[in-house]
């Protein structure tokens, strides 16, 4: 096994009335939810996902269906711990992290530092290990529309045994 991993993630959700809006974790005030059968946090859900394939362990669909009642309403960052259980289980730690969401609204740059730090601890690194990027589709397609939101995630992971 090379001594550096990579992994990329991508999830996206509808946006639905009536739910809070929870991004790497961190509450967005005022602006519509995602609908999904968890938390529909897209950010921890791409994350998830690019760590389960650095370490060559699967998807969070395969841990996690979302026909399994037992993760209804789930807290991503829940899912996430266990995800990060699972990679340091396999000998790996994470060396950065660096995640795009697309969101035509709300502006989500009053909230990058508060992602940024909700992520770093998460994952047990330092901030400056953490890069949050965040655009607008130029009105373009259901994320432009605002009918959606949409995350990438790339990860590396280094090895910390053999």
């Amino acid at each position: 096994m090379s001594a550096f991993r990579v992994g990329i993630g991508y999830d996206i959700h509808r946006t639905a009335a009536g739910r809070r809006l929870r991004l790497a974790g961190v509450e967005i005030p005022d602006a519509p939810g995602l609908s999904g059968h968890s938390d529909a946090d897209v950010v921890l859900h791409a994350l998830g996902d690019a760590l389960l394939g650095a370490a060559g362990l699967g998807d969070i669909g395969e841990l996690f269906p979302d026909t399994d009642p037992a993760f209804a309403g789930a807290d991503s960052r829940a899912l996430v711990r266990d995800v990060l259980q699972r990679v340091q289980a396999a000998g790996l730690a994470v060396h950065n992290a660096d995640v795009v969401i697309q969101a035509e609204r709300p502006r989500l740059t009053p909230f990058k530092p508060a992602m940024r730090a909700a992520l770093a601890s998460l994952l047990e690194v330092g901030p400056h290990q953490v890069n949050i990027k965040a655009g607008t589709n130029e009105g373009l397609g259901a994320i432009g529309r605002g009918e959606a939101i949409a995350c990438w995630a790339a990860v590396t992971l280094k090895q910390t045994h053999p």
